[in-house]
């Protein structure tokens, strides 16, 4: 094995969440900090030149899953088999991650999330929860965190409109967000012209409509950091894609430029981490295969692992650190609350007589209805406890490979042929955009993740395994979205004169009765190494400082012990704020645990 010259600090992982902890480690110390990266160096000149649809359908800047893949089974009692199509979500690889081809979505957590144990408990007792849900307080408080979400929002340059600024409710921005102390850096995206037939059927319905923020620059912007952007001209290329111009926020476009200028940073692409070195309850480094397949050993004194969630949680498992959660006795830590986040809708499609000019538009331009995001009252017919955010009112993903062959049903004999084509055709710049709800998702005993007993990655290294199921409150949820959705756009249809052709449910459920890998959810996973007041309860202190290991930082959305409604993002950009924080203000002045 080749060893390296010690480092300071090593961190896996170049997503927002990596790389926010090596530009405030380099920048604010002296420190040297190098950061693994298992995937190819991107960049807006790659971008420009190389990227196209097809390409990103064959093969993209997402994970190879006959590299590395997940298993997956419903229960405990079944034998997991490997997905050979990451379809469920979508795991990225290269300089940024998942954070390049993202869609782009800035909101934050509603107060009650990071402490939504104590929140339930007292809102609706005991006997209305069910038994086997795990749910966790964060051991911080929202009041706690807001700074480190402006500090997010200002890096990416989040676009939006304050509904709650220091208290005080402010007409068209989200009345129902948590108050915050400044308006967003960029004023909201320009709407498009079927964003206005869902924003007067929301008012028509008595709900409170406004622009979903987004990490998409409605205009140039500088950030803290010095890098700067132009705002976005609406060429409809940016989930799955990397942004050509840098107007999205990406790694690349908002934290690879300031690094590129800290002496003391290095970034090494093709560098597959395998384990993390620990003895005597200290990490010594990281082994990871080169990128000439040599087996490499980076010591260093500090780790910090910011991994898409799964891998960061498997890299745990594979070094033996943490220990493993046991789903029958309810002991462990490590691999429990694995959540995926349930989105649910339907009500029909909506087709227009004229040409809508869908392609222009960003991922993230919609418009977004709060006033079911949060608790809801007893005598919702669904029994569900909290509701979701409606988003929408612009069609994404409205490319022209992509969104081909959508068409209303029987207006075609077949999904191939020149009837098909023809219909095809006709109706793709004509079916409008649809009403979704994304909700809150929560951790149950019986859904973890462990490694499997039998398949590897090319490594030989196992994969890591899901064990995952919907219940019957999941499918209570989808049903209440259905039905929402369902009133919402039939009030679309009545404002805008649009034919409504009845499509059945959609969502991530789709009406199934199983959690399953075919079809994608989000790219939201969030647990297995989360975070909380005791070591008894967490995996990671606030500060998201491995309990047994205290310079092992593990940062991303495993530190998550549930899901909002909202995308979380922005939220983890933040905690990756605070956790820097923690090493910098703290671990760097009395190494040890944080108190």
């Amino acid at each position: 094995m080749k060893r390296l010259k010690p480092t300071d600090v090593v961190i896996v992982g170049s997503g927002f969440a990596g790389l926010v902890m090596a530009k405030e480690i380099a920048s604010r110390t002296a420190l040297n900090v190098a950061v693994l990266e298992r995937g190819p160096a991107r960049s807006l000149e790659k971008y420009v030149e190389e990227m196209d649809e097809i390409d990103i359908l064959r093969v993209g800047l997402g994970q190879n899953p006959a590299e590395q893949t997940i298993t997956l089974r419903n229960t405990n009692k079944q034998t997991a088999v490997p997905l050979r199509l990451l379809a469920l979500f979508h795991p990225g690889t290269g300089t940024g991650g998942a954070s390049e081809a993202w869609a782009g979505f800035g909101e934050r957590f509603l107060p009650e999330q990071m402490v939504l144990a104590t929140h339930l408990r007292e809102k609706f007792g005991a006997k209305r929860i069910p038994p086997d849900w795990t749910i966790r307080d964060w051991g911080i408080t929202y009041d706690e965190f807001e700074d480190y979400y402006w500090r997010a929002e200002e890096m990416m340059g989040v676009s939006g409109k304050a509904g709650n600024l220091n208290g005080k409710l402010i007409p068209g921005g989200n009345i129902f967000e948590g108050p915050r102390k400044h308006e967003f850096p960029n004023p909201p995206l320009t709407p498009t012209y079927t964003m206005g037939f869902w924003y007067k059927a929301a008012l028509a319905l008595g709900y409170h409509p406004y622009p979903m923020p987004t990490a998409i620059a409605s205009q140039n912007y500088t950030n803290p950091y010095g890098v700067s952007r132009p705002g976005c001209f609406y060429s409809g290329f940016c989930i799955n894609h990397g942004c050509k111009t840098g107007a999205k926020a990406m790694p690349t476009s908002v934290l690879m430029p300031a690094l590129e200028n800290e002496k003391n940073f290095v970034l090494r692409n093709n560098s597959w981490v395998r384990k993390i070195v620990h003895r005597d309850g200290h990490a010594e480094g990281v082994v990871y295969m080169d990128e000439n397949g040599e087996e490499t050993m980076q010591p260093a004194d500090l780790v910090v692992v910011a991994a898409f969630t799964p891998d960061s949680v498997r890299l745990l498992y594979l070094s033996g650190i943490g220990d493993p959660y046991d789903p029958n006795t309810g002991d462990g830590t490590l691999g429990m609350n694995l959540t995926h986040q349930v989105n649910g809708g339907g009500g029909g499609m909506l087709v227009f007589d004229e040409p809508l000019n869908l392609f222009m538009t960003t991922s993230s331009l919609s418009y977004g209805v709060s006033d079911f995001d949060g608790d809801l009252p007893e005598d919702v017919p669904e029994g569900v406890l909290r509701g979701g955010q409606f988003t929408g009112g612009a069609v994404q993903d409205y490319l022209p490979v992509m969104s081909f062959g959508r068409i209303p049903p029987g207006a075609a004999p077949r999904n191939w042929g020149s009837e098909w084509k023809k219909a095809a055709i006709s109706y793709w710049d004509r079916i409008g955009p649809g009403v979704g709800m994304s909700m809150d998702t929560y951790p149950y005993r019986q859904n973890y993740m462990d490694l499997d007993p039998t398949y590897t990655d090319k490594w030989g290294d196992p994969l890591l395994r899901f064990t995952m199921e919907y219940t019957d409150y999941e499918q209570r949820q989808f049903a209440y979205a259905a039905r929402m959705s369902a009133q919402f756009t039939q009030k679309i249809a009545e404002v805008s004169k649009a034919k409504l052709i009845s499509t059945g449910p959609g969502g991530n459920g789709g009406g199934f009765r199983h959690y399953d890998g075919v079809r994608y959810k989000t790219t939201h996973i969030q647990g297995g190494a989360i975070m909380g007041a005791s070591p008894d309860q967490s995996a990671l202190n606030t500060w998201l400082q491995h309990w047994k290991t205290p310079n092992l930082f593990v940062v991303g959305s495993n530190a998550l012990p549930q899901n909002a409604a909202g995308h979380p993002t922005t939220t983890i950009v933040a905690l990756a704020y605070r956790a820097a924080d923690g090493v910098i203000d703290h671990y760097l002045k009395r190494p040890g645990l944080i108190g």
